[in-house]
């Protein structure tokens, strides 16, 4: 047996046959259910030419038809694409010929974009449509409808051999350009991030073999929030399929408190799973809207991955669920789970500690020394991706080698500290330079979101004629509250230093931010380069 994801899972079933494993959309099913609609689809996608090595899109909301096709594309050794279903087509046009999609199991609504860039993706030749409610007409691009796929294939597991070699792909935006593909092997991707999270503060599992045996002691229900098409929420589905735990989907298209909390008292959710800032605060102030009336008692963690809570945030979930813990998580695309806050700096800089893999590494690509205050930039070795499918000039950027040692450098400026720890600074490609002084946006935007007339925060730099750059804010108000920058600023300045201070704000409605909560720098870019809104 080797470390394949889908060997894995059926090791897993073979011992967990009737366990309760997924719940969404008002279907439930055990391993056995989930691995018998896996296996049909995987015999569909084989008889319409679908083999290992071939990509097949899921272009879906949350929905158990979204899982059940990564497992079914792997069964196959094919590997799963995560399509972002807020892409208009100039986007899916990219995506699709860019990871060389051969098959896509798609919502019905989408249709009518598919078909708008069908004829400009030649390799894209099967469909298979997830009835979502819609009246598109599968016919403009010959799809077929799931259940009746499924319930016309063989439910048999009766595929060839796997290897650890086989593929994950991760297609991530991050904060700028256009997406690109990070490409694991399986066996480096499961031990790298699926395997500490299974283990969840204990021994992670020596052998493949021993990953069913770990399942039998069960593991914990989890709510996820965010899109299965983020990384974040993928690896918890993945979590709790070798950890013998259960995955309960938010299905609603927008983040919904109501649906949040009823299912936590519904399905007596223990943890939930969010990205930042965006999903917690909402979710968080729901709780004191009039009315608000929910069995909590099951909850014990709320933990966020791919964006980091801001001090104001958890703040605000230590006074409204003094019991539950705060599971602050780092990791990317690129590098896999990594770690878990600690505490903070003086300046509010996160601080993490590490597993044995993850250094901080100068210019030379090498280890910085402990202690010495070397802003460098984060980096994990030991099992880490290939690198960018069909980029050869970002995979050498972004997966660097020194003294015959390969690292992965996302890109996060940090420090490593004299006790071993990991200060994170920021993300260095939307820094700011003023005057020389390199700002990090998210220290700026954690500052603000301290202040009580702000619900929401993103920080840019905009030209400057004398310092390069200088910072601008773009906030989201509260109802009926109209910040200064004077207030907003004196409100920073008791948090980070005088340099580091917007200089201008602009007021909007709304952030716009991916649909995992990430903030669209690009976005607030443009925006702050329009008047400022106040001065």
């Amino acid at each position: 047996m080797e470390w394949n994801l889908a060997d894995l899972f059926e090791s897993v079933v073979d011992v967990l046959p009737d366990h309760e494993i997924l719940v969404g959309g008002g279907r439930r099913l055990t391993y056995a259910q989930l691995e018998d609609r896996a296996n049909r689809l995987a015999h569909h996608l084989a008889e319409h030419g679908v083999g290992p090595g071939d990509f097949v899109g899921t272009y879906l909301y949350n929905c158990t038809e979204y899982l059940e096709a990564t497992l079914a594309a792997y069964k196959l050794r094919a590997i799963p694409v995560n399509v972002n279903y807020r892409y208009v087509e100039d986007e899916l046009r990219y995506l699709f010929d860019n990871a060389d999609l051969v098959a896509l199991v798609h919502g019905r609504e989408f249709t009518g974009r598919i078909a708008a860039v069908q004829a400009d993706c030649p390799e894209l030749r099967h469909f298979v449509a997830v009835e979502d409610g819609s009246d598109a007409d599968l016919r403009a691009i010959g799809a077929v409808e799931y259940e009746t796929a499924i319930a016309a294939a063989s439910p048999a597991r009766d595929f060839g051999p796997r290897s650890g070699d086989d593929l994950y792909v991760l297609y991530t935006g991050g904060t700028t350009g256009l997406p690109k593909g990070v490409l694991w092997r399986q066996e480096d991707f499961y031990l790298a991030t699926i395997a500490p999270l299974v283990a969840l503060g204990g021994a992670p599992p020596d052998r493949p073999e021993d990953v069913a045996e770990l399942a039998r002691n069960g593991g914990v229900v989890s709510l996820i929030v965010p899109p299965l098409m983020h990384g974040a929420a993928m690896w918890v589905a993945l979590m709790a399929f070798y950890a013998g735990g259960k995955a309960v989907l938010c299905e609603s298209h927008r983040l919904d408190a109501d649906e949040v909390w009823s299912l936590v008292g519904r399905e007596r959710v223990q943890s939930i799973v969010t990205v930042g800032d965006a999903m917690v605060r909402p979710l968080i102030e729901a709780l004191d809207a009039p009315g608000a009336d929910y069995d909590l008692s099951s909850l014990i963690a709320i933990g966020s991955g791919g964006a980091l809570l801001s001090s104001a945030v958890k703040e605000q979930i230590r006074t409204r669920l003094p019991n539950v813990l705060i599971i602050d998580s780092l990791g990317a695309s690129e590098s896999g789970y990594q770690g878990s806050v600690v505490g903070e700096d003086a300046a509010g800089h996160p601080r993490f500690r590490m597993g044995p893999s993850t250094t901080v590494l100068g210019p030379d690509h090498r280890p910085v020394e402990a202690g010495t205050g070397i802003v460098g930039y984060l980096a994990r070795g030991g099992h880490v991706p290939l690198g960018y499918y069909k980029d050869e000039a970002k995979t050498k950027a972004t997966f660097v080698e020194a003294d015959g040692k390969r690292w992965a450098v996302p890109g996060d400026m940090a420090v490593l500290e004299a006790d071993g720890t990991i200060t994170l600074l920021g993300r260095g490609s939307v820094s700011i330079n003023s005057g020389g002084e390199k700002i990090y946006p998210e220290e700026v935007e954690a500052a603000l979101k301290r202040h009580p007339d702000v619900f929401d925060a993103v920080v840019v730099g905009v030209p400057d004629e004398r310092w390069g750059e200088r910072v601008a804010a773009v906030v989201v108000p509260r109802a009926g509250r109209t910040p200064t920058l004077e207030s907003l600023v004196e409100t920073a300045r008791q948090h980070i230093a005088g340099y580091k201070l917007p200089r201008e704000l602009h007021l909007v409605p709304e952030m716009v931010r991916s649909p995992s909560g990430k903030a669209d720098y690009r976005w607030a870019k443009t925006t702050a380069l329009s008047p400022p809104a106040a001065e």
